[in-house]
């Protein structure tokens, strides 16, 4: 058995998969503090890609295990396939969008080494200029979904209220509700106790579920400022984008059907609405004032419609 399984999903990200790859095997180069080399394996499962990302991987990281769907499976469903063939004592899923810096691999499997009640963990993660991002969370809450719609003092926003921990905690090693997905570390044994991904999640909240199902199976999950993970946040995340904006709406209204009480389903989809009319008119006042095209707010409106039908 090898020491670690790295798994990268990638979908029309040729550059940031080129980099993140090219990193993700300097790191497993580099070995163990206790001086043992790491064994590891890296997986690609491409999803139907249209940027020649597959015959990338296959040219320049031959030894990678490209699994190269014809279609577009969802992240969940990706991982899955990679993780059924994984050989790794730990399984590591990795965005493309991210870089590992140093010895971030080695150090994630000495960590999780050194915490056998871990069921999974995530490292620290770094904007592209080196400053610190959020790297763990609490899980969804009702102000949360509040503060999605509303605008909120930036110290509500870092807050408990918003699923945030203090910035000071992350100076050392503390339990939490669930890492971001960009760098999620998970022990075999537990994700063998608990099954893998949900499918039913296309995209988003995938990562929230498994953490709940392993706390709920009695693993505890952790983070660790050892592992430095640049993560690229998207470019274009300013951008309006209607179909993410309804599959991530969509996901976590099945991870509240999984997890949560009705009342709180209910009081969710009340904010939720109350939000999409708030931002329905924010959008034809940007429209008066030419700030807005009309086409936009277009798709804007279909969008909100779409996520309103949601049940």
């Amino acid at each position: 058995m090898l020491d670690l399984s790295v798994v990268v999903v990638s979908y029309n990200t040729l550059a940031l998969l080129r980099e993140c790859l090219a990193s993700a095997t300097r790191s497993l180069a580099m070995p163990l503090p206790d001086g043992r080399q790491l064994k590891g394996e890296v997986f690609v499962v491409d999803n139907a890609s249209q940027d020649g990302s597959a015959e990338m991987v296959r040219a320049e990281f031959p030894q990678a295990r490209l699994i190269a769907n014809d279609a577009n499976r969802g992240f969940a469903a990706a991982n899955n396939q990679a993780l059924a063939q994984a050989r790794g004592r730990y399984y590591l899923l990795l965005n493309p969008d991210t870089l590992a810096l140093d010895d971030a691999l080695p150090r994630l499997v000495e960590f999780m080494d050194g915490c056998p009640s871990a069921g999974a963990a995530g490292g620290q993660l770094l904007n592209s200029d080196g400053s610190r991002q959020h790297s763990a969370f609490r899980f969804p809450n009702l102000w949360m979904s509040f503060f999605d719609f509303f605008p909120i003092n930036h110290r509500l926003a870092n807050s408990r209220l918003n699923g945030r921990y203090p910035r000071s905690c992350y100076q050392r090693p503390f339990q939490i509700d669930h890492p971001l997905g960009a760098c999620l570390i998970v022990r075999r044994e537990a994700a063998e106790q608990i099954g893998p991904l949900d499918e039913q999640f296309f995209m988003y909240c995938e990562e929230i579920d498994w953490c709940m199902r392993l706390k709920l199976a009695g693993w505890q999950v952790w983070y660790t400022p050892e592992a430095r993970i640049v993560h690229h946040v998207a470019q274009s995340s300013r951008q309006f984008r209607g179909p993410m904006l309804v599959a991530l709406h969509r996901s976590r209204y099945r991870l509240f059907a999984k997890h949560y009480s009705p009342g709180f389903q209910r009081w969710n989809r009340r904010i939720v609405r109350t939000g999409l009319r708030w931002q329905a008119l924010r959008d034809w006042w940007a429209v008066a004032r030419g700030r807005l095209s009309r086409e936009e707010f277009g798709d804007r409106l279909m969008a909100y419609g779409q996520i309103w039908g949601l049940q």
